[in-house]
């Protein structure tokens, strides 16, 4: 099996999903009282959201269910949500404590009601189970022609008794104790879409799917007062309790209307609060706060505190309510995502926390029309983005982001730092006399020093713009820049050359100051879209054929060429180092190419194809955005983490399938906490080659002070005696040297003598010992080692005491000689033996003249340290050379 064939890939892993907060279901409001605190849940997919409401920051995230969630409800201790067939109940929003199987059919609605929860299917079959037990305490089977249920709720102070909605427009009033009907209403005309407890006992709000709202007295079976909306059915009511008789109704537009309860009219109209339907809407139990959210994968809070009755955004967690199309990183930290979606906003994603992350808003014609009128009315609105580029170096003087939109010759700009559409539309004039002419802009890029801007046409055409003023430039290319539509532009690091590609097979090499063409390179087949890494100056082409090819600005040649992909090549993006090119195409792969080696070092599947990608400056993070999906999902980099072998893979490597992260950080299962099987666990050796010198591990501070331990004492020479102390500890006696061991005394029991025996201080150390033990055997790695072992103070100590003057002897001294002589001889640890042979010679020199013997022994280690430095010098001569040469030449 190849390597990462377990996991799927290599280098990347899921880690988190960004911008996703809301679905189509109704959010569930719940209060903690040990926290007195409100929550809301949403649904996002096969998992739940739990969010504060204070702060709307995200508190929980539920493990993953294995399909998407199709309701959801919520009790004091459990939140309940519905798959399929199934309810699941989980604990501390998090984990799966019961499973309720039995249901024939989709299950749709779901109520708690004290001990038990109540589910009702498609197939109008109602169950009412035992939370505890799992078992089913009673099922209630209605007529689904005559009665088929589209809302369920318990009437407040109703014991045991459950009210139900039908899609006929009746309503049923059940004891799920006894089982028995107790009341059938006669209705209205359309059908229920949501029953909701009014603050009144006894009243029960009524919305219908004709968007009639009954306020219905089920105690007497009278209606006590009738409202109309024009918005279509009506999707979820609620009614303030802090004082002020409204309800507010939601509706399948997205607007939101406020009805005083008293006066019996309409207050206010909360126009656009959502761009989709309103899936639900609470207010919070005696304040003034509105809880709504949609499907537009939107949440927000409103507060009524001004005048007129209508509500204010106090605050929001807002997503793309289209897929995005287009995501890049901003910045140098890596800290922020900007994403362009379907539905033409442009937004910016922070990967540290939610509160960071901001709204550009939607692009438009005219921004001052657009702030008197709604932008949904506003027929100046600019469509979707295709494409953008960002520069952080001058955001905070003038706009930093620039834009393509769909099927428009002009692009916007957009300042960053106000949270806006910039101040300039950037349109050439050329084309002003004949507006028929199917023209837009296709490609972008902005200079690294944020003051310019190019702009790539359909019609060939390349023009440059100053980003402070607006102001249009001059153009590539005496009439066009290509014979074709540009699919691609970009501008080097230093602002010396632009590199461009066009629909006519051709890559242009321009000179950026001057606009004159440079080089052209024929590449056969029509390039879809490029990506340059400016640090490396390599850019990545992707073909109409599938197929990449890499592109060196230096040499201007092609460098690189891979194939593999069996579908259009979406996105690519560099590795901070450029080392990795990394694609997404539409065979919902992603792969990535080791650029020095020319290989195909990972390749994985998802779900969706990834339409976008974008690599952290930082290399951390790898983002990418896909098809049908509105969130933004982090995959993170293996490799900064831990040692990953790469390994090429094969021409038939077939990829598995990676599940999308959550929004949770993932944590890594049991049985990936193991070590791969066919991992090479690589061991390196103490020399790679006999004729290689190799050097020691030792840190510099063992070694590097040797010579100046006469300098570091004086310095650190104390300035008064040291006072001993009333009481001394008791500590146990220790063996000098860089590793602490216990020094137990000879003879524990028995009385010490107090009388110096002077033949103890004559005794030879352990190292002496070792060192006239090799010289027998002419094996040194004993004393080598113990040398290793000692500080500077102890090597010192070591050396002295082979003088004779110092109890050591003449031929100990010859002995250590042919001991430096072994560690050239054999290559290794060339410091250290630099090290102990200076030191030796700064000791021992007069001595070492005054014998012949040791004088003979000294000359022969100098031949060897100087033979051992020539071969080094040559070497070191050698790479230089060939440095220099690469450098220099033109390959």
């Amino acid at each position: 099996m190849p390597l990462g064939s377990k996991k799927g890939s290599v280098i990347f892993s899921g880690f988190r999903a960004l911008g996703l907060y809301s679905n189509h279901l109704a959010h569930v409001v719940r209060y903690h009282k040990k926290h007195r605190e409100f929550y809301i849940v949403t649904a996002v997919g096969n998992c739940f959201h739990t969010y504060n409401v204070k702060k709307l920051g995200i508190v929980a995230v539920s493990n993953a269910l294995p399909e998407d969630i199709s309701c959801l409800a919520a009790d004091r201790m459990l939140v309940y949500v519905a798959i399929g067939k199934k309810v699941s109940a989980f604990a501390r929003n998090k984990e799966v404590v019961h499973m309720y199987t039995g249901h024939g059919a989709d299950v749709h609605l779901l109520l708690p009601f004290g001990d038990h929860i109540i589910s009702v299917d498609r197939d109008n079959a109602v169950i009412v189970w035992d939370v505890e037990s799992e078992e089913e305490y009673l099922q209630i089977t209605f007529d689904k022609v005559s009665f088929e249920v589209s809302a369920v709720m318990h009437p407040s102070t109703y014991l045991n008794k459950i009210l139900f909605g039908s899609s006929q427009g009746g309503l049923q009033l059940w004891n799920v104790k006894s089982n028995k009907l107790l009341h059938t209403f006669t209705g209205w005309p359309s059908g229920v879409t949501v029953l909701q407890q009014t603050p009144a006992v006894d009243v029960v709000g009524v919305g219908l799917s004709s968007g009639q709202i009954i306020i219905h007295n089920i105690k007497f079976d009278e209606s006590l007062m009738k409202f109309q909306q024009d918005w279509g059915p009506v999707t979820s009511l609620s009614f303030r309790t802090d004082g002020h008789p409204v309800m507010a109704a939601g509706s399948p537009i997205g607007h939101i209307g406020l009805w005083d309860l008293e006066e019996k009219k309409l207050v206010c109209q909360m126009r656009d609060a959502h761009n989709t339907a309103i899936a639900g809407l609470t207010f919070l139990h005696g304040e003034p706060l509105l809880i709504t959210n949609g499907a537009d994968n939107g949440i927000r809070v409103w507060i009524f505190d001004t005048a007129g009755g209508g509500g204010r955004l106090l605050r929001s967690r807002l997503g793309h309510s289209a897929p995005p199309t287009k995501v890049q990183h901003h910045g140098l930290n890596g800290h922020h995502i900007l994403s362009a979606g379907q539905d033409g906003t442009l937004q910016s994603f922070s990967t540290v926390h939610e509160r960071f992350n901001r709204s550009l808003g939607h692009g438009s014609i005219n921004k001052k029309k657009s702030k008197k009128k709604s932008l949904r009315y506003d027929e100046l609105k600019l469509p979707a983005i295709t494409t953008f580029a960002s520069e952080s170096a001058r955001q905070s003087d003038w706009d930093s982001i620039v834009a393509c939109h769909r099927g428009y010759l002009m692009t916007t700009t957009w300042n960053y730092q106000k949270g806006s559409m910039g101040a300039h539309k950037l349109e050439p004039e050329r084309f002003n006399k004949n507006r028929a002419l199917n023209v837009h802009a296709t490609a972008v890029d902005i200079t690294s020093c944020g003051n310019f801007v190019v702009v790539g046409l359909s019609s060939g055409h390349i023009d440059v713009y100053n980003m402070q003023s607006g102001m249009r430039r001059g153009q590539y290319g005496e009439d066009k820049a290509h014979r074709g539509a540009v699919r691609g532009v970009s501008v080097d690091g230093l602002n010396q050359l632009i590199v461009s590609a066009g629909a006519d097979k051709l890559v242009n090499i321009w000179k950026f100051k001057s606009r004159k063409l440079v080089h052209s390179i024929d590449l056969g087949t029509s390039p879809s879209t490029t990506h340059l890494h400016r640090d490396s100056g390599m850019l990545a082409v992707a073909l109409d054929d599938f197929t990449l090819n890499v592109l060196d600005m230096e040499t201007k040649r092609i460098v690189r060429k891979f194939s593999g992909h069996r579908g259009q090549v979406n996105d690519m993006a560099f590795s901070p180092d450029g080392r990795w090119l990394i694609t997404a195409a539409m065979d919902c792969t992603i792969r990535t190419w080791d650029l020095p080696s020319g290989c195909l070092v990972d390749c994985f599947l998802v779900d969706f194809a990834a339409v976008s990608l974008t690599m952290s400056p930082t290399g951390d993070f790898l983002a990418s955005s896909h098809v049908d999906n509105l969130g933004i999902y982090l995959w993170s980099n293996n490799t900064l983490c831990g040692m990953v072998s790469l390994r090429p893979l094969p021409a038939d490597y077939e990829p598995t399938a990676i599940m999308l992260p959550g929004t949770c950080p993932s944590q890594d299962e049991e049985g990936d906490t193991d070590l791969n099987t066919e991992m090479i666990e690589y061991e390196s050796p103490e020399q790679l080659d006999e004729q290689l010198v190799t050097l020691s591990l030792l840190p510099d501070s063992r070694w590097k002070n040797l010579l100046h331990l006469d300098i570091i004492k004086k310095r650190n020479k104390p300035k008064e005696p040291p006072k001993v102390p009333t009481a001394a500890p008791f500590f146990m006696p220790t063996i000098p040297g860089l590793i602490p061991q216990f020094g137990l005394p000879l003879t524990p029991t028995g009385i010490e003598s107090k009388i110096v025996n002077f033949g103890v201080l004559a005794q030879k150390s352990h190292f002496y010992q070792q060192l006239e033990s090799a010289m027998l055997s002419n094996k040194y790695n004993g004393p080598v080692g113990m040398l290793k072992e000692m500080g500077p103070s102890g090597i010192d100590a070591e050396l002295r005491g082979l003088a004779p003057d110092m109890g050591g002897d003449v031929s100990v001294l010859q002995g250590f000689l042919k001991m430096v002589a072994s560690m050239l001889d054999s290559k290794r640890d060339f410091d250290l033996a630099q090290a102990y042979l200076a030191l030796f010679l700064k000791l021992h020199l007069r001595l070492i003249s005054q014998e012949p013997g040791l004088m003979e022994e000294a000359s022969r280690v100098s031949e060897k340290l100087e033979e051992t430095w020539t071969s080094m010098q040559t070497l070191f001569n050698q790479s230089l050379c060939l440095l220099s040469y690469t450098k220099s030449a033109l390959l």
